[in-house]
């Protein structure tokens, strides 16, 4: 009976060591959950973040593009003024500088007059056209004396871009960090104490209206047309054709692959174009050759982005991608865009890509040195493909 009740005890004290263990598991099955939980949203948070750094980075290079072009555009009104001035000066300089021409020729034709009267023997004679003829030489000399040069100078145009420059040497000569925490620019801007999205909708107009200061429509080049593809009348759309057209053999025709460069080649300078894609079709790739890309058969070296005469932005299906020299950058869109903006600052080297459908989105930049004249490039796969009229 002893024994009984001694296995009985036992086998209380195993349940209740089986029930601690049970509830321990359970306990731990609910750590390893939270912890799981914990990892994916610490997970989650770095993709967040590689994705917020890339997308901040590509707005920094939107913005700077901006700067760029706002600068360019003050040194574009600043020419412009010294031109206007200086032409003014110049119309008042060829006023003053006939005066004195017509003055110097009476003058020399009262020098002639005063010899021949040195040759009269009658003294009555000499002195009376003497008389006359200084009578005549008071008026022109008055009014010769009201003529001089005027001063002109653009010291104050100069010294105005010395303290801007100053100015702004001083603001970055400080460490980023320090700038921003003091936000320095934060008094200078109009939008600054506006609802939150209320920059970005006021100056998308304003980006785009800078860009359209460099508007180009390039048309493209009927020698470098691969045969499926066909053109407008006015050069500007690139269509599919169900067959192959019989166009004349030329070193510059690509035969592989449909694609085309335009007439235009941009040597220097800013360019800004925009390619209608809303009848393009599932798969297109638009962007920027030099002469020197492939054009016959389908390697490397002829297609588009492929190689390092070439840049371009693919889509295929629901995907992008930027491609140059092979290397593939995926790019993110959320709406597949109807229509897209390319602008070429070529001493830059500045190649991007904007989203123009509805506002002014950028969706990649290219930079490199540009050492050959650059030509807008596209290739098709079905549809079609034009140059909007900007110009």
């Amino acid at each position: 009976m002893e024994n009984c009740l001694n296995c009985t005890k036992g086998c209380h004290r195993v349940d209740k060591v089986q029930e601690l263990m049970a509830l321990c598991l359970k306990d731990i099955e609910e750590r390893k959950e939270q912890e799981d939980g914990n990892r994916r949203s610490v997970e989650q948070a770095a993709n967040d973040l590689k994705e917020h750094a890339i997308v901040s980075k590509r707005q920094l290079s939107d913005k700077v593009t901006e700067l760029q072009l706002l600068l360019r555009e003050e040194e574009s009104l600043a020419k412009n003024f010294i031109d206007e001035k200086t032409q003014q000066a110049l119309e008042a300089h060829d006023q003053q500088l006939k005066s004195c021409q017509e003055r110097l020729a009476a003058l020399e034709t009262f020098s002639c007059r005063i010899r021949q009267i040195q040759q009269q023997s009658d003294p009555i004679q000499l002195l009376e056209k003497y008389a006359e003829i200084e009578k005549e030489m008071q008026e022109p000399k008055r009014l010769l004396e009201q003529w001089h040069p005027t001063p002109f100078s653009f010291e104050h145009i100069l010294n105005y871009y010395k303290h801007f420059v100053k100015v702004l040497q001083s603001i970055l000569q400080k460490p980023l960090e320090a700038r921003l925490k003091e936000d320095v620019f934060s008094s200078l801007n109009a939008t600054a104490k506006k609802e939150p999205g209320t920059v970005l909708k006021t100056m998308s107009p304003v980006d785009r209206l800078l860009f359209l200061k460099h508007a180009r429509s390039p048309t493209w080049e009927y020698d470098s047309l691969h045969p499926r593809l066909k053109l407008s009348d006015d050069r500007l759309v690139v269509s599919c054709n169900w067959r192959r057209i019989f166009y004349p053999c030329g070193p510059q025709r690509f035969d592989k692959l449909w694609q085309v460069l335009s007439r235009d080649a941009f040597l220097s300078g800013s360019h800004y174009w925009e390619v209608d894609l809303l009848h393009a079709g599932a798969g297109w790739w638009i962007g920027a050759a030099y002469p020197s890309i492939g054009r016959k058969g389908d390697s490397e070296t002829s297609r588009l982005g492929w190689n390092r005469a070439s840049w371009c932005l693919k889509k295929f299906d629901f995907e992008y991608w930027a491609f140059h020299k092979g290397e593939r950058i995926p790019v993110l869109v959320e709406d597949d865009p109807d229509r897209i903006g390319i602008f070429l600052d070529y001493e830059a080297g500045v190649l991007s890509f904007y989203n123009v459908t509805d506002g002014m989105a950028h969706l990649h930049t290219f930079r490199c040195k540009f050492t050959e004249p650059v030509y807008p490039a596209l290739r098709l796969w079905e549809g079609s493909i034009g140059i909007c009229k900007l110009t």
